[in-house]
């Protein structure tokens, strides 16, 4: 029996509301035919020269490694918000693909970006752009949400065309409202057709 492809949703998600928007991505993925989710996430990093995260985390999605991102059919990356930028665990991960990039592996597959913030003008688009850049210079095919989503136009909280948001509050503790989820859910599904197309054309 012959493995589905898959779309990689690489997250990192300190107090859990970046990790339910992954979660919610990763369904849209299945919504479709044809190829599945890979769930994985990032270890912290530390300021302590000695500390060493366990081989496989507390809770959540197991630790990426670069064969993950290799193999995968499209990606799709997820951060909370530091000061307007991706946190620094994921752009450290990122930061050690140079391999990837190299070889030219990802060049041509489909990606997109989402994030959470405390606040609703938290930077939640700059920090889309950010995570965009390493995209592009890996040669990706950078895919947003595109206005036919008719939650962009309701949402009172999260969503930009950009790519998913979510407003989690100050105490992190406000779930994904029915907009917030409805566009994570379309962002996996359309991360997923592309990447079906994508890969049928390169087969042709």
């Amino acid at each position: 029996m012959t493995e589905l492809p898959y779309v990689l949703v690489l997250y990192y998600s300190r107090h859990g509301a970046t990790r339910a928007m992954a979660e919610q991505v990763a369904a849209g993925i299945e919504s479709r035919r044809g190829i599945q989710a890979r769930l994985r996430t990032v270890p912290s990093v530390s300021a302590t020269c000695d500390a060493v995260a366990p081989d496989i985390p507390d809770h959540g999605a197991i630790y990426a490694t670069l064969d993950d991102l290799r193999d995968c059919a499209g990606l799709i990356i997820g951060s909370p918000t530091r000061f307007g930028n991706m946190a620094a665990p994921m752009k450290y991960f990122l930061d050690g693909t140079s391999e990837l990039w190299l070889s030219g592996a990802l060049i041509d597959k489909p990606a997109s970006a989402f994030t959470s913030t405390s606040s609703l003008h938290g930077g939640q688009e700059t920090t889309l752009m950010s995570m965009l850049l390493p995209l592009l210079h890996h040669g990706m095919v950078y895919a947003g949400i595109p206005y036919s989503e008719m939650a962009l136009l309701h949402t009172t909280r999260g969503g930009t065309p950009y790519g998913a948001s979510h407003v989690a509050g100050t105490a992190s503790d406000q779930p994904l409202d029915e907009n917030e989820r409805q566009l994570c859910h379309a962002q996996g599904n359309r991360v997923a057709h592309l990447a079906l197309a994508l890969s049928a054309s390169k087969e042709s």
